[in-house]
């Protein structure tokens, strides 16, 4: 027996009629009606074993290891390799490069059987496009099939290291009758394939399209199933590619991996500080480099602002890659702190690279960027900075600075301003670099203006 109900596209609430906004979520016209089946109940994801409370001390815990990609920027955001029976859910734009990422992955896996399911090309597309990258192995094997069942009955059988779906939204279960895409589906199709993971430690990336509003399609519970969330972003006029974890339960959430997108595939690059000042104007107004640190790694970028005179009654406040209201906390500390008069002027900061900063140790260069720009005055281009500003306008310290010295000396630049209490127990001598303290936003203007 089967009846039909509403469900909800955005986050899966369940309706007995169609509801013109959702009251779970309160989005408008998301109910689509679907019908289900009474059965499918029982076919719902069940315990992989009958369990019992265990208590802690009687838990044993066995050691896995992981599984080296080949491809060290991946490795490094997923937490050092794909652990078994882990799913990893990677998101995106459309042509972005997510299909290229994991192909290129999987063909770098030359001493481990992988099996790449396709619901959206053919096999003939995926060898084409392996053919451009250049790299094949015995141990590859591809398929081009929508059918959940079909898909897990060709794992069994294959018993493959490595599964690899492209993507969640086209695979369809005959245990709902939804079309595919659906909430019903995805959640089904997820809940089936996370059973077949953990039951055999089979480690599985699934590619997730995104909607128009740049969230991963689907159910909110679809990022509860898995394990790790990652997403792969960067800019379609540039070369360069982003992949940033947002949810990891076998690592960090601050790491981030970046790609450089060519006729060949997806180039790591190693060194993100390089590229990231590559392109840098130097004699310029506006223009100051901040060292921060992302997950384990630091690095430097360059902020861009521009201040100018507002046409509007209520000044303009745009930033890229930057927290527009850190922005307002900076200009209000400017204005009460150091008497710089901007409520009337048009701020804009952009972070170079199509970064997003979220260290607050970029306080001090952003603040600098914008001094810059006011007077019409270069920095210079040997001058880096590093610090997070508080309300009083004082200069507070961060963390690891002898990693952000350590970076900064390595590009070859001649000064960096830092904290005045992180020079305690700071060797000057080891680092060729002028290393200046400055205390409070009073200090800052004394050096640059």
């Amino acid at each position: 027996m089967s009846k039909s109900i509403y469900v909800c596209q955005n986050c899966g609430a369940q309706a007995a009629k169609w509801i013109g906004r959702c009251p779970s979520c309160g989005e408008w016209n998301t109910y689509v009606e679907e019908v289900v089946q009474k059965s499918q109940v029982s076919s719902r994801a069940q315990p992989l074993t009958p369990s019992k409370p265990l208590r802690l001390p009687d838990i044993e815990s066995h050691a896995r290891s992981r599984i080296q990609t080949g491809v060290n920027e991946f490795d490094r955001v997923v937490g050092g390799g794909l652990v078994p029976g882990a799913l990893v859910l990677i998101g995106g734009e459309p042509g972005i490069g997510k299909s290229t990422l994991v192909l290129q992955l999987a063909l770098k896996l030359t001493t481990r059987k992988v099996l790449y399911v396709s619901g959206e090309e053919s096999p003939e597309q995926l060898k084409l496009r392996a053919g451009r990258i250049g790299e094949d192995h015995d141990g590859f094997f591809l398929l081009s099939e929508t059918s959940l069942d079909n898909l897990l009955r060709q794992v069994t059988e294959l018993n493959p290291d490595l599964l690899i779906i492209d993507s969640i939204q086209t695979m369809v279960s005959e245990r709902a009758e939804s079309s595919a895409g659906t909430i019903t589906q995805i959640r089904e199709c997820t809940a089936e394939i996370m059973k077949q993971a953990k039951s055999t430690n089979l480690p599985v990336i699934l590619i997730g399209h995104i909607n128009k509003e740049g969230h991963l399609a689907g159910p909110k519970v679809l990022e509860h199933i898995v394990d790790t969330v990652l997403r792969f972003e960067g800019d379609h006029q540039h070369q360069y590619r982003v992949l940033r974890s947002l949810k990891n339960r076998y690592g960090s959430t601050d790491e981030l991996g970046i790609f450089e997108m060519s006729g060949s595939g997806l180039l790591e690059v190693p060194n993100p500080s390089e590229f990231l000042l590559s392109c840098r104007d130097t004699g310029l107004s506006g223009n100051a480099i901040s060292v921060f640190i992302e997950g384990q790694r630091p690095m430097l970028i360059e902020i861009q602002a521009l201040v100018s005179s507002s046409v509007y009654a209520t000044p303009q406040r745009t930033t890229t890659g930057f927290d527009n209201r850190r922005l307002n906390m900076l200009l209000a500390v400017l204005e009460k702190r150091a008497g710089f008069k901007l409520s009337s002027k048009d701020v804009f900061i952009n972070m170079a690279g199509g970064l997003r900063v979220t260290d607050p140790a970029a306080d001090l260069a952003v603040v600098a960027a914008i001094l810059s720009s006011d007077k019409n005055l270069s920095l210079g281009q040997n001058i880096c900075f590093t610090g997070e500003i508080g309300l009083s306008g004082e200069i507070r310290p961060v963390n690891r600075i002898d990693q952000r010295i350590s970076e900064a000396t390595r590009l070859g630049f001649e000064r960096i301003l830092i904290p005045f209490h992180n020079r305690k127990g700071l060797q000057q001598n080891r680092y060729k670099i002028e290393i200046t303290p400055v205390r409070h936003m009073g200090d800052l203007i004394k050096q640059l203006i």
